[in-house]
């Protein structure tokens, strides 16, 4: 169990790196391809919308097919959209490529995720697909400022073509440990059923606004520590692997409590990211106070996250198989919604300490919305507890 849980980390290590390298190397694509820091934002728009309106179809492509075989596939795609990005010979041409790989992104992370919470006991499931996870929080502890310093070194090509072994590796990995896993018989219609039941909706809703207000930021996290913290781009590069730290302290944290008090974690999470949004203007300027709170910030926003993959598995009983690939679909949704977003804030000249602002509003939101998903699950438990 423990080895196939590693080979699912490995595989999500390649991804999130992927996916998030973007960030760290924005300064130098800009100035390499010869476009706007808001236009270099657009890869990472282009990759979540991606992920958001792509991944769900090639989930259903792949519904009835062996699980395994599935996430092969799924890592085959990975291999062949980074080759393309590293050859990239232009702007155009490269947002083509990250589009083409961030296809394999959601679909894999959902039925990773199902496999995951197969391969334990019920009381564990939170806890495996947090294991599954930390693919993606090394991937910020490690790979993506290994990745932003290898292109700042060797240019930002270099960093794609180093994902190209990485997910190889991958690939061998999910062949040799992961045991085959017949994926259940598909009912479109059942499948569609789950997915606008309320509670799944709400944990849509809630994974799509946290990540607004999270990539509003963290999209332009790189120029920002940069022009306003006075960071060299070596510590830049430092200061993501504190992130990446603190990420991994929230998904550890998040997958412990998340078996046992979700949503009062999620509540008091979202709570939290809105003051340290709102603390961000006072503590950029200064390096000791950045770098705290950016630690703070990864650690509480993932920590409070953690349980919504879980979750979505849980409330889409049944089929949820095109719900969790959506689940990863709304987080990237965000993705792109916060970058656009955070873009459109500098390109009216707000400068970059109006972004935690504008995150801050966003995260009022999603904590709005946190309330009415308790609000909601109260009234069921009590309605089902009467006609006991």
């Amino acid at each position: 169990m423990r080895k196939s849980l590693l080979a699912l980390a490995v595989a999500a290590f390649g991804i999130g790196t992927s996916e998030f390298i973007i960030m760290g190397l924005l300064p130098d694509l800009s100035h390499s391809l010869h476009v706007s820091i808001p236009k270099a934002g657009v890869l990472v728009s282009a990759y979540a919308l991606s992920v958001t309106f792509g991944s769900p179809l090639v989930a259903l492509l792949l519904a009835r097919t062996e699980r395994k075989r599935a996430m092969l596939i799924l890592m085959g795609i990975f291999v062949a959209g980074n080759l393309l990005c590293a050859l990239a010979p232009n702007y155009e041409l490269l947002l083509c490529a990250r589009v083409l790989t961030a296809l394999c992104h959601g679909a894999f992370f959902g039925i990773g995720s199902i496999v995951a919470t197969r391969l334990v006991p019920y009381e564990q499931r939170t806890q495996a697909v947090t294991l599954m996870f930390s693919g993606l929080t090394i991937a910020n502890v490690l790979g993506v400022p290994a990745g932003t310093a290898l292109g700042q070194a060797f240019g930002w090509r270099a960093a794609f073509f180093a994902l190209i072994p990485v997910g190889l590796v991958a690939m061998a990995a999910l062949y040799r440990m992961v045991p085959e896993q017949q994926a259940e018989s598909i009912v479109l219609k059942q499948e569609f059923r789950a997915v606008v039941r309320p509670q799944v909706q709400l944990v849509l809703t809630l994974s799509t606004v946290s990540s607004v207000a999270l990539f509003c930021t963290f999209t332009y996290i790189a120029p920002m520590l940069e022009a306003v913290t006075r960071l060299t781009p070596h510590a830049v590069t430092w200061v993501l692997v504190l992130f990446g730290v603190s990420i991994t302290v929230g998904n550890l944290l998040g997958g412990r409590l998340g078996d046992w008090k979700p949503m009062p974690l999620v509540l008091g999470g979202l709570a939290a990211l809105i003051a340290i949004h709102l603390a961000m203007p006072i503590a950029m300027p200064h390096v000791v106070p950045a770098v705290v709170l950016v630690f703070v910030w990864g650690m509480v926003h993932f920590g409070a996250i953690a349980p919504l993959q879980s979750r979505i598995v849980e409330q889409a009983k049944g089929a949820p198989n095109l719900a969790s690939t959506l689940n990863q679909g709304a987080f990237n949704l965000g993705n792109a919604l916060g970058a656009s977003l955070g873009g459109i804030v500098l390109a009216a000249g707000y400068g970059y300490m109006r972004l935690p602002i504008a995150s801050a509003v966003v995260m009022t939101l999603c904590l709005v919305a946190a309330v009415v998903t308790v609000m909601i699950e109260r009234r069921d438990e009590r309605a089902f507890g009467a006609q006991r």
